[in-house]
């Protein structure tokens, strides 16, 4: 049995080494992908598009325009003179945010009363919207309380002191800087795994029923058992591998850290790819070109995505798809790369992560081996 397992594993490794096109496939566009999903896949807005209107032309207004001005977040494209110019940068989408400072402004702040300001904000993006409206807030803030302290210093009373003052000591634990690079990418290695494997899965056994090699490879002594093995196996290596090569780019030019334990890591790992690998085999059973195939891919990894809570949170889907979300392994997967990758914990707290993954692993894969042998038959 071993030896014509191994046998087979020989014939998928010569013939991967034939293909010099497969070879680039696997090894090269997953790198290509972490870069640009790397770079590209972010929470972080910056050099919002920006139109200004100053009104009241005072110094506490041109430090206010000047916070903007030199912020990372905003880039001022604009500059208006009347409120028309302002809606029609808004309007031809030349500014996605634009801050009117109306008159009056600096002598309500001088007087210590608060001075409101307008914030027409283009809420096509909605993302976009909602996280420049926190960034002004944040400014608008900070220029405020500076102001009311200054004043009050200077006036040698309570004149510009709030009411209320709350601080607020922040401290963040796993990613101090708030860098999302650090959620996304431990997040792509997972997504980018989970695609390959079960295209490959799918596309390499569609194949060998397309072009006839199947029903050869079939009449010779090896059983369906050790085809299959023989057959996933080469697929389950090279998981391995692409993990740790997307892996090592992340924490060698992002500079992801990992703090867990690589044992861990890679049990999580193996759990994983046997749900992968039995999705690429179920859907082989299902199709019988390669265009089937395809499109069935299509159809499964889609939904994954976007159930796993890679880039849209669980607890905000409505309650249907919360409880469908419970049959994604790309769901669990993530809980274990990022608690390996950022937070260092231990099996005490993703076991159920991993028993979830080993039950829709091995379910799956009954499933599809007893559906690959009915085809066989």
């Amino acid at each position: 049995m071993f030896r014509r397992i191994a046998q087979l594993l020989i014939k998928e490794f010569l013939q991967l080494k034939r293909d010099k096109s497969a070879r680039f496939r696997l090894l090269v566009p997953p790198v290509i992908q972490m870069l640009l999903f790397g770079y590209a896949a972010t929470f972080e807005v910056f050099n919002v598009s920006t139109a200004m209107l100053d009104q009241d032309h005072t110094p506490e207004s041109r430090d206010l325009i000047a916070a903007f001005v030199h912020s990372s977040r905003f880039e001022v494209t604009t500059v208006a003179q009347t409120h028309k110019e302002i809606e029609d940068a808004v309007e031809r989408s030349d500014a996605q945010v634009a801050i009117v400072v109306p008159a009056g402004f600096s002598e309500l702040l001088r007087k210590g009363q608060s001075a409101p300001i307008q914030v027409l904000v283009d809420g096509t993006n909605s993302n976009t919207a909602l996280i420049a409206l926190g960034y002004i807030g944040e400014i608008t803030n900070s220029i405020g309380q500076n102001y009311a302290l200054n004043l009050a210093q200077r006036t040698g009373s309570a004149l510009g002191h709030p009411l209320v003052h709350i601080d607020v000591a922040r401290r963040y634990w796993y990613n101090p800087n708030l860098n999302s690079r650090w959620f996304f990418v431990p997040g792509v290695i997972g997504t980018l795994v989970l695609v390959t494997i079960v295209n490959l899965t799918a596309f390499a056994i569609v194949r060998e029923r397309e072009v006839g090699t199947l029903e050869q490879l079939l009449v010779t002594p090896i059983r369906p058992v050790e085809f299959i093995l023989g057959k996933t196996l080469p697929f389950f290596l090279i998981g391995l591998l692409e993990v740790s090569i997307v892996a090592s780019v992340g924490m060698l030019w992002f500079k992801v850290p990992f703090v867990g334990n690589p044992f861990l890591l890679f049990l999580g790992t193996c759990l994983f790819l046997i749900s992968a690998l039995a999705i690429g085999l179920l859907i082989s059973t299902l199709c019988t070109t390669q265009q089937q195939a395809f499109a069935s891919n299509f159809f499964v990894l889609n939904p994954m995505f976007i159930l796993s809570g890679f880039a849209f949170p669980i607890s905000s889907m409505p309650q249907a798809l919360q409880w469908l979300t419970l049959l994604d392994p790309l769901r669990y997967y993530l809980v274990i790369i990022r608690g390996t990758f950022l937070k260092g914990v231990g099996i005490d707290i993703l076991w159920p992560q991993m028993l979830a993954l080993a039950t829709i692993g091995f379910t799956l894969l009954t499933i599809s081996v007893l559906r690959f042998r009915k085809s066989l038959d």
